[in-house]
């Protein structure tokens, strides 16, 4: 059969479009070869059995193997032992069904050790008997996600077993998820939560929130403080840390409120008040009883000058029956004065003996130290101790309890006669006191007595610690206590202008005009 010039021509086109599809295919198939050779994932194809029949390069960074060396190995030797149970429970599934799956699993490297793989796997059949021809699979490093995830679960365990109440807020200022403890206490649902702030704290608590910690955490990150919440039958002092949520993908307003229960530790708080309030108290009584002759002084004082005039006033009358009543104002003026004098130190030692509670306020400190130096004095008289008070005019008002800080001081003084009675050249204590910057005045008691031994110098203020064979050891650990309490210190001075002991009251004060109202004391 002679062919045409047509059909010549005809089968030179068809073999030019058959030549150019393969040079097509060619070319996709490269590209494909390269986009399987240049990802980052791990493209592999293996037969039913498992083993390799093709690894792209990936391999070499993933596992550490050449793709050569993957070659004819079973997969299924390469998995962890736990991971491969669930795979073959799964093969039928894969195999004869619809072939595509996904799987986490270990998988173990050349060097020894497992990575995490996540791979996506779908078999591929002949077309015309449904044959398995091989399994092809993409398989990713998911080592980082699922050690993320672990972490987040053991964060989650925790953050659920708890004691402290775990609060979610959302936008909208609802509670959506709460952990157990939080359930328990507040009859909060488990799912399906939205729940207003007001049913959880209280009022002035819920107030600071929207109007101070929300936008400060908005702005800082993180806010923590005491607030109250709405317990069953009570109110609840919490300990509350409010952190915002700032990880990537989160929406704005999201906070977590993390609330610890401190009632018991209140509670801790105001029994140790009141237990020190009892040992102060029972340290007035102490010195109380150490300044009965000066007690006694005080009193007797004023009654001798009220019985002279009341004796003068009555041989007055006695003499002269008619003497008009104008003529007895001057005794009884006098009578008036001592009495209201007597009834002045009568009120003052009542106050300095009496169970109370601390009041911390400003005050002048010149007024407490005089009163504690009066306390004192008839006992430096009767020692021939000279009692000398340096305090310079101009002195800020200073934050204190009055009869606290008086206490204080005279637990110092007492101190100081004892230290000076029988000590050689020790006739002198002295208090002065100093503006130690704009927020802080510090009183100093000195004496010239033999001063405080090296050795005893850091536990002069332990509780029960004394060199006096009829001495406690609390005075010094109650006034520093005390100290503590009004937000103050006491603390032994090495460096005293006398040979003596040499202690520092230091004290709040009241910060100058013009200076920073908020700046902390000491700056």
């Amino acid at each position: 059969m002679t062919m045409t010039a047509d059909d010549n021509a005809a089968l030179r086109a068809k073999i030019a479009m058959l030549t150019a599809r393969n040079a097509a295919l060619e070319e996709e198939k490269r590209h494909y070869q390269w986009l399987a050779e240049s990802t980052t994932d791990l493209i592999s194809r293996h037969a039913r059995d498992g083993t390799f029949l093709y690894a792209s390069q990936a391999a070499r960074d993933l596992l550490g193997y050449e793709p050569d060396e993957l070659i004819g190995v079973s997969a299924y030797q390469l998995f962890h032992p736990a991971d491969l149970n669930d795979l073959l429970n799964k093969s039928p599934q894969v195999y004869y069904n619809d072939g595509f799956y996904q799987q986490t699993y270990r998988f173990r490297a050349k060097a020894g050790h497992y990575v995490w793989f996540e791979t996506t796997s779908r078999t591929r059949r002949d077309a015309s008997t449904g044959e398995l021809i091989d399994i092809l699979c993409v398989s990713r490093d998911v080592g980082r996600r699922i050690h993320a995830e672990a972490t987040r679960e053991r964060l989650a365990q925790v953050v659920e077993s708890t004691t402290d109440y775990v609060l979610f807020l959302g936008p909208n200022q609802h509670v959506f998820s709460a952990n157990e403890a939080a359930r328990r206490c507040f009859s909060l649902p488990k799912d399906a939560m939205q729940v207003a702030l007001n049913r959880l704290y209280q009022a002035s608590s819920l107030t600071l929130l929207k109007d101070v910690v929300f936008p400060a955490v908005e702005r800082y990150g993180s806010w923590s403080g005491e607030l109250e919440m709405r317990g069953s039958s009570a109110s609840v002092p919490v300990l509350s840390v409010v952190l915002a949520h700032r990880s990537r993908g989160a929406e704005p307003g999201h906070f977590a409120l993390i609330n610890r229960d401190i009632s018991a530790r209140k509670a801790a708080e105001a029994q140790a008040r009141r237990h020190q309030e009892q040992i102060a108290h029972a340290n007035r009584l102490a010195a109380a009883g150490e300044l009965a002759s000066n007690i006694a002084h005080e009193i007797n004082q004023p009654l001798g000058a009220i019985a002279n005039y009341t004796s003068g006033a009555l041989f007055m009358c006695q003499q002269t029956p008619e003497l008009p009543a104008k003529a007895l104002q001057l005794p009884l003026s006098r009578i008036n004065e001592q009495v209201q004098r007597l009834a002045q130190r009568l009120r003052h030692m009542r106050s300095f003996v009496r169970k109370r509670s601390h009041r911390v306020r400003p005050i002048a400190l010149d007024d407490v130290v005089i009163a504690a130096c009066q306390l004192c004095d008839w006992q430096y008289k009767q020692a021939a101790i000279q009692l000398l008070q340096q305090l310079p005019h101009g002195l800020p008002r200073i934050y204190a309890d009055p009869i606290a800080l008086e206490q204080v001081i005279v637990n110092l003084l007492l101190n100081a006669l004892t230290a000076s009675r029988e000590y050689p050249g020790a006739n002198q204590v002295v208090l002065h006191a100093h503006k130690s910057n704009s927020r802080q005045v510090t009183l100093t008691v000195e004496d010239q007595g033999p001063g405080i031994p090296p050795e005893h110098r850091n536990i002069i203020f332990d509780a029960f610690f004394t060199t006096r064979d009829e001495g406690l050891g609390m005075g010094l650990a109650i006034s520093h206590s005390l100290m503590e309490s009004m937000g103050g210190a006491l603390t032994l001075n090495p460096k005293g202008t006398f040979s003596g002991a040499s202690f520092d009251i230091i004290l709040r004060a009241e910060a100058s005009r013009g200076s920073d109202p908020y700046a902390p004391a000491g700056t």
